[in-house]
């Protein structure tokens, strides 16, 4: 436990001085984020055919390089998990290309519960680690955490049929609340820099 828990810690440390040097950049990715999560919910339906095809085709060029790439090293350990694998990726990427709407109210389903899940993870993380976090970044999980239980609760409990361009509105959503936090955490890492550089420079005035 305390093992996890230095473990924990060192991931954190390292997290802190990468977002205090490169704060800028987690700052565009934030804003990037944005324009895409408010694009998705503004044309949810277009947003979800264009997340399912995309899915379809990384999944069916995955699986095809992963065929000839396995088929290249036939005698290669694991070559029966390597052909199911490719085989698997190949056939589901094909579903989702030749019947993309039915395929979007299978992935609403499954992110939805990855909502549920990552919420109630969130949260339940945040609480557990209070003492080590900062108050910004564990006041930012809880948020999170509960604004996915209730976006996917919402869902959840609405009509019994998926409604189309829930896949598209739930990762606009997402992206949204996760630009929103990356450029509230790169502006409160600029200002903590900027206060340090200043505070040597007050006190040799004071000083003098």
């Amino acid at each position: 436990m305390a093992s996890s828990e230095a473990n924990l810690g060192e991931i954190w440390r390292v997290f802190d001085i990468e977002l205090h040097q490169h704060w800028a950049l987690y700052l565009v990715e934030g804003a990037v984020l944005i324009v895409l999560g408010a694009t998705a919910i503004v044309l949810p339906p277009l947003a979800t055919l264009a997340i399912t095809v995309m899915l379809g085709w990384v999944l069916l060029v995955s699986g095809i390089i992963g065929l000839v790439t396995t088929f290249g090293a036939r005698t290669a350990v694991g070559f029966g998990w390597s052909l199911v694998s490719g085989v698997l990726a190949v056939a589901v990427g094909g579903v989702l290309l030749a019947n993309a709407e039915i395929a979007a109210v299978f992935l609403t389903l499954v992110l939805l519960g990855f909502f549920i899940i990552e919420g109630g993870v969130s949260i339940m993380f945040a609480l557990s680690h209070r003492r080590r976090l900062s108050s910004s970044r564990w006041g930012w999980m809880v948020a999170s955490g509960i604004f996915d239980l209730a976006v996917g609760g919402s869902i959840v409990m609405g009509p019994p049929v998926v409604p189309p361009g829930a896949l598209g509105f739930l990762v606009g959503v997402n992206l949204l609340f996760g630009g929103v936090a990356l450029i509230a955490m790169a502006e409160r890492a600029h200002g903590a820099d900027k206060q340090a550089h200043r505070s040597p420079y007050r006190t040799a005035r004071r000083r003098s």
